[in-house]
């Protein structure tokens, strides 16, 4: 045994005996099998279930510059004077008690996000977003400031004081280093800027990287987006060019209005050629905006000069239609028309920015698809001829392991996976009324105690609606009726309750012991078959020769179904029914697939069997 190995194996056991808690066969595998590959320098894929106990020691922790709040922004750009007797947390509570409007609460919100962040300053705190008073997004917003419009440490007059830089500073003199995936990219997107030097990266969540990187690299424009940025630089604009830019937003929402929602390939259709009047346009007002030579800009000047010169960078990276990007128009009530554009794929970015660089252990309950590490692998950057065997030498960079050290939960005796065949195949027109019959037999059964997963919040509205009327003495929660966050105190503190929800209750809920019996997932979470990012995935794929709908589409379905399933059993105590209400999990060629992702169940497609094994928990 390495030293390294000694030493964690030790930690394990100390760990173990301080927190009074159990040791876990797959515990000390991981442990042995991370120090095995810190030692050699070799790239690890970790699939440790549920249960398993994966460690969170204390240490320090980075979060990206908008988390904290920005001096410039609280003591130099306040706006309007907001001096008050009464603090500025009163005032939040006395605005939403008597329901005042929506500007004096976000006034309110402000001024007590500005208190707090003086008192932060004067007792050495770092101002982190999640430390702070009760606030909405546009509040924050006020108080922060965007990684682009931050002046640098040198040139702002608070760098001496900055959040950013403390929390930095205190990162640099830290063992560990505990961050977000969405750090971890624009690390890789920004040369290594973002996060101090370090040795071996360890990415918990794993499951999740690809998403999260994903939304890192992207970016979007809208008409919106170009007037707000042109008013705020119209102040060191002539006139004309001030004009020309707000033109040229009125060009671009006509542009976008000509268009229907999807994805842009023509080098000459009417969106390029839209963008490419953006990216004109726009490259002048950076250039207007820039100080005369010996001068020095001032800090909002500076603010409006990065703010315009990131829009001339997205319109110019959407006008060059590159091989490596998707493109597309959206459509919603909440944004409006906006263009999209993201990596067609991260695998080279986390290849050549992280893997190479550094060892890397990713781990996650949910990292094989379809029963291997493949997929996950491949879509990391990892390649599969360069897969070595546990404790095989390592010849070459770039090689990796993978372990799956099992789960201490017995699946098979602690839960049931009914699959529904007896129903049709689900459409596009929501559940179907025999659905929501199933549905409602079953939540009997289980006397409440249900964590209900819908593929769309239409579905999750019609389920809510039918069992209010069809089980009117048990307690309906529904995502977006409330926060998420009051919605699941409420379903723990309720035994009888019944929560519904859509994606964040997939991955985001962790309610271990009788709260949960019941785990009921209306469709196959395929995406939708109009994304425009997923469907140019599946395509490529398809033109290297591989399954396009094997490889991308069932693969991010096989995924959430093992997140979904995963939300059953949570305790060695726990039992109760996974029940699935698409027949396509038994019956489609891909079932199999899907399947071999999910933990595993005793599986039946009796319902009786289902409604029966429901009630013996219940009696017990």
């Amino acid at each position: 045994m390495s030293d390294l190995s000694e030493q964690s194996s030790q930690a394990l056991r100390e760990a173990i005996a301080g927190l009074h808690g159990t040791t876990r066969p797959g515990q000390q595998t991981m442990t042995d099998q991370v120090a095995a590959s810190l030692d050699d320098q070799v790239h690890l894929l970790v699939q440790a279930g549920t249960g398993t106990g994966k460690r969170e020691p204390r240490t320090q922790i980075l979060k990206g510059r908008s988390n904290y709040v920005c001096l410039l922004r609280v003591r130099d750009q306040a706006g309007a004077e907001q001096d008050s007797l009464v603090g500025g947390v009163e005032l939040v509570e006395a605005a939403r008690d008597t329901a005042l409007d929506a500007t004096s609460v976000l006034g309110a919100e402000v001024l007590a996000l500005r208190e707090w962040a003086d008192e932060q300053a004067a007792s050495g705190g770092l101002a982190d977003r999640d430390d702070a008073p009760s606030h909405s997004a546009r509040a924050w917003a006020q108080v922060s400031v965007p990684v682009r419009e931050c002046l640098g440490a040198s040139a702002c007059p608070y760098g001496a004081e900055c959040f950013v830089e403390e929390s930095r500073a205190r990162a640099r003199q830290a063992d560990l280093v505990v961050t977000n995936h969405a750090l971890l990219a624009i690390n890789a997107m920004h040369g290594g800027t973002a996060l101090p030097e370090h040795g071996p990266v360890i990415v918990d969540e794993a499951h999740e990287l690809v998403n999260r990187v994903t939304g890192a690299a992207s970016s979007e424009l809208s008409a919106q987006q170009i007037e707000r940025i042109s008013k705020r630089a119209a102040s060191w604009l002539d006139d004309e060019l001030a004009t020309e830019l707000l033109e040229t937003a009125d060009t671009f929402a006509d542009a976008l209005g000509e268009l229907s929602p999807g994805r842009v390939t023509e080098p000459d259709s009417l969106a390029v050629q839209a963008v490419g009047l953006v990216r004109e346009v726009t490259r002048r007002a950076v250039s207007a905006l820039a100080p005369a030579s010996g001068q020095t800009a001032e800090p909002e000047q500076q603010q409006a000069s990065a703010a315009m010169k990131e829009i001339f960078e997205i319109a110019e990276r959407m006008g060059k239609l590159g091989d490596d990007d998707v493109i597309w128009l959206s459509a919603s009530e909440r944004f409006g028309r906006q263009l999209n554009i993201a990596p067609l794929s991260v695998a080279a970015l986390m290849r050549e920015k992280v893997l190479e660089d550094h060892p890397t252990i990713l781990t996650s309950a949910t990292l094989t698809i379809g029963g291997g590490f493949e997929m996950m692998a491949n879509s990391v950057g990892l390649a599969r001829a360069d897969r070595i065997d546990l404790g095989d030498e390592v010849t070459s960079a770039g090689q990796w392991r993978a372990i799956d050290v099992g789960s201490p939960f017995d699946y098979p005796r602690q839960g049931i996976l009914y699959v529904a065949t007896g129903l049709g195949n689900p459409g596009r027109d929501g559940i179907s009324p025999d659905a929501l019959m199933e549905l409602a037999e079953l939540i009997w059964a289980a006397d409440g105690r249900t964590l209900g997963l819908f593929a769309s919040q239409r579905s999750a509205d019609t389920a809510a609606e039918h069992l209010r009327s069809a089980l009117s003495d048990m307690n309906v929660l529904c995502q977006g009726e409330a926060n998420l966050s009051e919605l699941v105190r409420t379903f723990i503190s309720d035994e009888r309750s019944v929560l519904l929800g859509t994606i964040s209750l997939w991955q985001g809920i962790d309610v271990p012991g009788d709260t949960c019996r019941l785990v009921v997932i209306d469709k196959i979470p395929f995406p939708r078959p109009d994304d425009p990012l997923m469907q140019a995935r599946q395509l490529a794929v398809t033109q290297a020769g591989g399954n396009g709908f094997m490889q991308v589409t069932a693969s991010h379905a096989a995924l959430l179904l093992a997140q979904g399933a995963g939300r059953l059993i949570r305790s060695s105590a726990d039992k109760g029914v996974v029940a699935v209400l698409d027949p396509r999990l038994i019956k489609a060629r891909y079932g199999s697939f899907l399947r071999a992702s999910l933990p595993p169940f005793w599986t039946t497609t009796d319902s009786e069997v289902a409604v029966q094994a429901l009630h013996r928990l219940g009696a017990g």
